[in-house]
């Protein structure tokens, strides 16, 4: 939805491609046009996205040199975090490199 004139536009899946993976619900994200028409998509350098799903860090892990755990966040993207994130905290994620940016 336009943040000026409330109107609102419809993208294609190929217009969305990569970027779906970070987008929730009240995301503001720039729309380039052309004539009208929306074109393309900027996403923000750094979005905040709940984990959904992660294990437990176990103390001694940081030992072994595994200091990152996986993580699967509320959009279905999985990325790498510190052992200390637990399931539903926010983190901040990188659009551009999809990694672990720190807590939100």
């Amino acid at each position: 939805m336009d943040q000026e004139s409330f109107e609102t536009l419809t993208l294609s899946e190929e217009m969305i491609g990569d970027a779906r993976a970070f987008i929730t619900e009240g995301l503001i994200i720039q729309l380039h046009k052309y004539n009208g028409n929306p074109i393309g998509l900027q996403m923000p350098p750094h979005v905040d996205l709940a984990v959904a799903h992660t294990e437990p860090g176990v103390r001694g892990d940081s030992s072994s040199g595994s200091v990152t755990k996986p993580a699967t966040l509320e959009t279905g993207l999985e990325i790498r975090v510190p052992l200390f994130i637990k399931e539903g905290e926010k983190v901040k994620v990188s659009t551009e490199t999809k990694e672990f940016a720190g807590r939100a």
